[in-house]
């Protein structure tokens, strides 16, 4: 049986009379993709919030590899292995490619996003291969010296997973990562995340497309007005009729 990573037990979080979050238990195993689903409003990215350590919950409480997440500031909880894509693409558009991918290996140093211009150039040296290697992994290393602001919405999320890749995360959290792609790009995205699976890294992914959720998915939640309605094997939780009614319009 394969070790708990992230474990959420009785989460809870409103928004004055709105209870986003209520008793939600979530358990993601180490080395699986775990995708959350449900309709808009749902709480998914109150959930994802609330792992980072952008809110902080009522009652309840969030562990990673047995450490207790709640109180921690979010570049506490990525210094110790969590990394998060969000809806939009989080880059740097002036800088170049190979810049964005640079910038967060100085954040795993030091905790900050500030470049330290005293650092030895043998060390930068070491984080210019290890960013042009990762380019090369997402299939953007030809154009490193281009402006991040330049490229597709599909090349912005690629560049982005590189930015977290650097950071060598444990846990990789997505939100809706492939939102207002192209087909194309949804697929060369789905191919990308099936790449990085196979080296062991777990994920959680938010997302509506189903096609996107059963390519990747290991095991899937549903939650439902800040419920978790269903929990378990991809296969099962699209045929079990709570969902199908909650997300799924009784389709098939």
């Amino acid at each position: 049986m394969s070790n708990l990573v992230l474990h959420l037990d009785n989460v809870q979080k409103s928004f004055g009379g709105l209870r986003a979050l209520s008793d939600v238990n979530l358990a993601v195993e180490e080395g699986t993709t775990h995708a959350i689903i449900g309709p808009n409003g749902a709480g998914k990215s109150t959930l994802l919030n609330v792992c980072v350590g952008r809110l902080k919950p009522d009652s309840g409480s969030v562990t990673f590899d047995g450490q207790e997440l709640t109180g921690m500031k979010p570049h506490e909880i990525a210094q110790i292995g969590v990394a998060r894509v969000f809806q939009t693409p989080e880059i740097f558009p002036d800088m170049n490619l190979l810049e964005n991918v640079m910038l967060p290996a100085f954040s795993r140093r030091d905790g900050s996003f500030k470049f330290n211009a005293h650092l030895k150039l043998s060390s930068q040296s070491e984080i210019r291969a290890e960013a042009e290697h990762i380019l090369e992994d997402v299939g953007l290393k030809e154009q490193m010296k281009l402006e991040a602001g330049s490229l597709s919405r599909g090349d912005k999320r690629r560049l982005e997973l590189g930015m977290c890749l650097i950071l060598k995360p444990r846990l990789l959290l997505l939100d809706e990562p492939t939102a207002g792609m192209s087909r194309h790009d949804t697929n060369s995205t789905i191919e990308l995340l099936k790449k990085i699976k196979s080296r062991g890294m777990t994920k959680i992914i938010i997302e509506h497309d189903m096609h996107v959720v059963f390519s990747l998915a290991d095991k899937v939640s549903v939650l439902a007005r800040g419920k978790i309605i269903a929990s378990g094997l991809p296969e099962a939780v699209r045929e079990d009729p709570k969902v199908k009614e909650a997300y799924l319009g009784g389709a098939s």
